[in-house]
């Protein structure tokens, strides 16, 4: 009999079983994918640590997370600077003034601030009323236009102005020539991949794959006195109050027989017609020095059963449903509910630690 079963084998459900294993309990870890990690998972191609889910780049401002995550592994120094292709012409990321200066030669702060401030006046946007009056109103129409319309259209699978205006409450924009894109204190890759992390969290747990926990949910919960879900929280409660929305992706892997496709691990592709919203080069994640080079393009898709979800559509129908399975959650004695689907939350890598860290705390520590 276990102490806990852990439905789940990313950075929450690895985290916990960690800890509750320090903590003298025992623990089962299941996943229906036929390897651990879940999307922080690393395949290697041609020698190369493939993020096989989406980019992951580790960055925090919380030192005590930065110190825990490096108990497991070391990280290098890699720093996150995107840039955006747009129709063929590229921009750094985010806005700052190598940015300004590619639009409009702008080359002190002064210049670019007055022609953003321009930019904003001749809008003349009081009230944003959408997505894309919201961010005129913020960075002027010559940004929105190259280096977020498009983007964010792929993203979301709709056009900016049938988008709200709560979506981007704000746009980072940099009077200095800085291209890291994260303001985070601490930042890097785990030298060697984040499987490094994970097979370091579960060495002294039990785990199985290829298994399926609504297919053998009765059996499973019958295993463990708690349960620690971290799947969709709908689907947890068969969708009783209805279905949440999710945004799910492709990917499209390549292997190119050179040392070099595109010079950058992340560049963005900003415009709307071309169909995927960003490549992923990864030996550059780690400086990789291998002969051959692999990259993975993104592509944004709405959720349908079967899919993988990878982020909650946190809007305001979204948001009001969840509490709902939120209140069926709270009445569960025995299930405890974490990680980005199980929450309905967008968390970062550390954001998921830290609440994987305080759920153990509340359930084991007091």
């Amino acid at each position: 009999m276990y102490d806990y079963l852990i439905v789940g084998s990313g950075l929450f459900g690895s985290t916990f079983a960690y800890e509750a294993h320090k903590r003298g309990k025992k623990c089962l870890v299941i996943d229906k994918r036929d390897h651990i990690g879940g999307n922080v998972y690393c395949e290697d191609v041609e020698g190369v640590n493939v993020h096989k889910y989406g980019a992951h780049i580790f960055h925090t401002n919380n030192k005590e997370i930065w110190e825990y995550v490096n108990q497991f592994v070391e990280f290098n120094r890699y720093t996150n600077s995107p840039v955006a292709n747009y129709k063929g012409e590229i921009y750094n990321m985010p806005f700052n003034m190598n940015t300004f200066n590619k639009l409009w030669g702008a080359v002190t702060p002064d210049e670019a601030a007055a022609k953003i401030e321009e930019q904003k006046q001749n809008a003349g946007i009081d009230k944003p009323k959408n997505l894309e009056e919201q961010a005129i109103s913020l960075v002027g129409n010559d940004i929105y236009e190259k280096l977020i319309k498009g983007y964010t259209e792929k993203q979301w699978g709709r056009s900016c102005t049938d988008l709200p205006a709560f979506i981007i409450k704000r746009l980072p924009v940099r009077f200095t020539y800085d291209n890291n894109y994260f303001n985070d204190r601490y930042q890097g890759i785990p030298i060697g991949g984040y499987n490094k992390i994970i097979e370091k969290m579960l060495e002294n747990t039990d785990v199985q794959l290829y298994t399926d926990f609504f297919e053998n949910r009765k059996e499973l919960m019958a295993k463990a006195d708690k349960v620690v879900f971290t799947g969709m929280i709908d689907q947890y409660f068969n969708y009783e109050h209805g279905v949440l929305e999710y945004r799910s992706l492709d990917f499209e892997h390549e292997i190119h027989d050179m040392p070099n496709y595109q010079g950058n691990a992340v560049v963005n592709y900003t415009d709307r017609e071309t169909p995927y919203t960003r490549m992923i080069e990864h030996k550059h994640f780690e400086f990789g020095t291998q002969d051959k080079t692999v990259v993975t393009k993104e592509y944004p898709k709405e959720w349908q059963h079967g899919d993988e979800p990878y982020y909650p559509v946190n809007d305001t129908r979204n948001n009001d449903l969840y509490k709902k399975y939120k209140e069926l959650a709270d009445a569960q004695e025995n299930v405890i509910f974490g990680g980005r689907l199980g929450t309905y939350k967008y968390y970062d890598m550390h954001q998921v630690i830290a609440a994987a860290l305080r759920t153990v705390e509340k359930e084991l520590d007091s």
